[in-house]
């Protein structure tokens, strides 16, 4: 394509170091899409008949059916996903063929290109995303009333409705759809006509292009058009998040189902046997999902390293800006896939849960203590230090809460009444515990069930939302 200017042929070498094929030959729909627009632009403009651009436009949808009928095999001498469909097309119509090019750089065709596959793609992950989010959902419902040990450190820290534990990694996911979808919407400007770097002579209509595409409006500046890949790290940010997200969940029920804690029951279908010892149970699909996180946020680290030395506006590094973003997407379509699948069908022992929190001495309990000794007026300090002493004497006796006399336990919380007594034993003493805390957000089981309620909603909203934008944007061909 640069023979006027050059005088010998590329080197073999050179072929095979430039060609991008293995990255972007996944890109020819979307590629195919943006050239069939730029085509009837050409020709509604008037830089090429209305002929021309409709013979055009067939050549393109003739190249696309040989493409899916695996008919049309890509070549290295050609470069790329571009250079190989418009060679095609040439081959087709000649002359007319070579008209396609007119008007646009690689450096605009590749940027529009890669936001039209980013837009499919991203629209696939937030529908993934919300699948995720509608089997947490269906978690909290079902183990609202599961009393289960929360923890800090990893130690017993105080019991809490497993509906709570549930709805806190809702919360989180949630946040990773909202940056989902915020680079979506970084990516809804179309940047054909900007050229190699400043625009055309020619009288593009880059509105019409843009229309005819489904973006939302016109990239603003030519040069930054063409240099940008901010929307690629915003993507690569949302992903780096949630696969950290995914990865301390996979951790948490990992650590859960193991026989020392025991009152996860991860589903037999997405767990693996040992090849030498007949008794394991592996959670293997949680460990990849863990696994991938570092692949992910080095694929973030890459992108940024790659651009943070490149002059304005378009360098040839940024055709490298593909293979850790297609990775990372792939990764994620992965754990998007299983991950729902496997909550769904995760439950909770709740008599191991309560054999837990009983192996803990009731000691989960201590800070209800401390806060009803607060509530009859004993500074907060005060409370601490007396109930951490009755800990430590029951460790030093090995006791449990529920071993205390009303006696002992005024000996030692002179303050203590029955009320006191009644908090670390009795029936239900743990399910009371859990009650009491209603506070807003807090683990309450009348909280929990209305923020249950509240997130249902969201989510059908979002899902209304998500398909009205599939409607607006993707193509009837």
């Amino acid at each position: 394509m640069w023979k006027g200017r050059f005088e010998g042929d590329t080197s073999k070498a050179v072929q095979k170091f430039t060609q991008s094929l293995d990255l972007d030959w996944r890109l020819y729909r979307h590629d195919i899409r943006g050239s069939i627009a730029h085509a009837r632009m050409l020709g509604s403009a008037g830089i090429i008949t209305a002929e021309e651009a409709d013979l055009i436009v067939c050549g393109l949808e003739a190249v696309m059916t040989e493409i899916e009928l695996g008919r049309l095999q890509p070549s290295d001498e050609l470069e790329d996903v571009h250079m190989n469909i418009e060679s095609r097309v040439i081959e087709l119509f000649g002359p007319i063929g070579a008209k396609l090019h007119t008007g646009r750089s690689r450096n605009d065709q590749i940027a529009t290109t890669m936001r039209l596959y980013m837009r499919d793609r991203l629209l696939d992950q937030r529908g993934a995303v919300l699948h995720l989010l509608e089997a947490l959902l269906n978690r909290a419902e079902a183990h609202l009333d599961v009393v289960v040990p929360g923890y800090t450190h990893l130690q017993q820290a105080q019991p809490i409705s497993m509906g709570h534990y549930w709805m806190a990694w809702f919360e989180a996911f949630s946040r990773d759809m909202r940056r989902l979808a915020s680079a979506y919407d970084a990516l809804d400007e179309c940047p054909l006509g900007s050229g190699a770097l400043a625009g055309s002579t020619l009288p593009l209509n880059r509105e019409a292009t843009a229309r005819e595409l489904r973006f939302s409006s016109v990239s603003q500046n030519s040069m930054e058009s063409v240099a940008s890949r901010d929307y690629m790290a915003d993507y690569h940010h949302f992903a780096s998040m949630f696969a950290v997200h995914a990865s301390r969940l996979a951790e948490d029920l990992i650590i859960y189902s193991t026989q020392e804690f025991a009152w996860i029951k991860l589903p037999d279908a997405f767990c693996t046997g040992s090849s030498m010892m007949p008794q394991k149970k592996n959670p293997d699909v949680l460990e990849l999902i863990r696994g991938h996180t570092g692949q992910v946020i080095g694929h973030m680290v890459d992108l940024l390293v790659t651009m943070k030395g490149l002059p304005m506006t378009y360098d040839r590094d940024l055709q490298e800006d593909k293979r850790g973003l297609f990775a990372s997407l792939d990764a994620l379509d992965g754990v998007l896939e299983v991950l729902p699948q496997l909550l769904v069908a995760t439950e909770v022992d709740a008599e191991a849960a309560r054999a837990a929190l009983d192996k803990g001495r009731g000691f989960a309990l201590a800070t209800d203590v401390a806060e009803h000794l607060v509530m009859q007026g004993i500074p907060f300090r005060d409370a601490h230090f007396k109930v951490g002493k009755l800990v430590k004497h029951c460790i030093d006796e090995n006791k449990a809460f529920t071993d205390l006399s009303f006696e002992e336990l005024k000996t030692l919380v002179p303050e203590a009444d029955k009320r006191t007594m009644d908090i670390i034993s009795g029936p239900d003493v743990l399910r009371r515990s859990v009650e009491k805390r209603n506070t807003f957000g807090g683990t309450g089981f009348t909280q929990v069930a209305a923020r249950i309620r509240q997130a249902k909603d969201h989510v059908f909203g979002v899902g209304e939302a998500l398909s009205s934008e599939r409607d607006r944007v993707r193509p009837r061909w």
